[in-house]
């Protein structure tokens, strides 16, 4: 009945050590996962922050621009306008202006 006894305490004494290296083995493995997935969020994050920053940038270009058309929309609708174009374009001059032409060189 002894060596019964101490077969149990060795029999117990390897199931206790083998599941807390099974346990340590999990815990190992889900702490390299967590670290591999932490790793490739880090990752994402920063090449989504570098795409925002250029998406930015852009929207900013486009809003300056935007800006720049509005500013040429109303420059288009003045006197100032209208005859700059009719004197490049058109050739016209008002009836005080004289036109000169430069003479083609020989």
């Amino acid at each position: 009945m002894n060596m019964y006894g101490k077969r149990k305490r060795k029999k117990g004494h390897w199931t206790n050590r083998i599941a807390v290296i099974g346990v340590t083995l999990v815990v190992f493995s889900l702490s390299l996962v967590v670290n591999v997935k932490c790793s490739t969020l880090r990752r994402k994050d920063m090449e989504y922050q570098e795409r925002e920053a250029a998406l930015q940038q852009q929207y900013d270009r486009e809003v300056s621009r935007a800006s720049e058309l509005e500013e040429y929309q109303i420059y288009v609708q003045t006197k100032e306008y209208i005859e700059e174009v009719a004197k490049q374009k058109l050739g016209l001059v008002k009836p005080d202006e004289i036109l000169l032409k430069p003479s083609p060189h020989k």
